[in-house]
């Protein structure tokens, strides 16, 4: 007998908490600066003077980061499994914005110059966490880059609340992403200008190789 959570039954019950608070998710999160993150992501990229580029906002919420990347003149797409939040997102930002359950992603491959995942992998359970990753990985385009940021910890799961979280050591995490073909960029701790201790996001860059007859982002 297999005692281990279903992944899909954590996902939902911590999209049916985001269903019920989208409203007070929106006012507690719409001034948070997560600029160094928007920035890190588009200095990894360094897209000539003027270029657009395709970033999915992965894990939009209600779209704060999507307005903030549209307002930069780029073309951000946003993708969230919380129903009121992908309404939101769009009356906010004016994007397009795909309702996708994470556990289920249906991607359009190499399409992606960037993934900003900004607080919305740690909710992804260990086990399903491999094909999630996997499905980004496939989505970028050869030389594209990831951002995510995540709380950090000890390699626990668990709820906090409703909702499912997963909180890895660096070391983990970069074994697990490294596993789905991408490779590490640069990493830092948020937030800024704090002791390490005080510091409880991790906030990792990586890039999908360019093989040989590839097309670079």
């Amino acid at each position: 007998m297999n005692d281990a959570p279903d992944p899909t039954a954590l996902a939902e019950r911590t999209l049916a908490h985001y269903e019920r608070n989208a409203q007070s998710f929106w006012e507690g999160t719409r001034d948070h600066d997560v600029s160094q993150n928007r920035e890190a992501l588009l200095a990894a990229l360094a897209p000539a003077p003027g270029a657009r580029l395709r970033l999915l906002d992965f894990g939009c919420g209600p779209g704060r980061d999507l307005t903030a990347f549209r307002a930069l003149g780029h073309d951000p797409i946003g993708l969230d499994g919380c129903a009121r939040f992908c309404a939101m997102a769009r009356d906010h930002s004016g994007c397009e914005v795909w309702q996708q359950d994470f556990l289920a992603l249906d991607l359009p491959p190499g399409h992606f110059d960037g993934v900003f995942a900004n607080a919305s992998l740690f909710h992804v359970p260990g086990e399903a966490l491999d094909g999630v990753l996997r499905a980004l990985h496939d989505t970028l385009r050869p030389g594209g880059v990831l951002l995510a940021s995540n709380p950090r910890g000890d390699n626990r799961e668990g709820f906090s609340g409703q909702r499912w979280g997963a909180f890895w050591t660096f070391e983990t995490w970069c074994q697990r992403v490294e596993a789905a073909g991408l490779v590490l960029v640069d990493h830092y701790y948020r937030p800024p200008g704090r002791p390490r201790a005080e510091q409880p996001w991790l906030v990792t860059l990586w890039q999908r190789p360019v093989t040989p007859g590839s097309t670079p982002a």
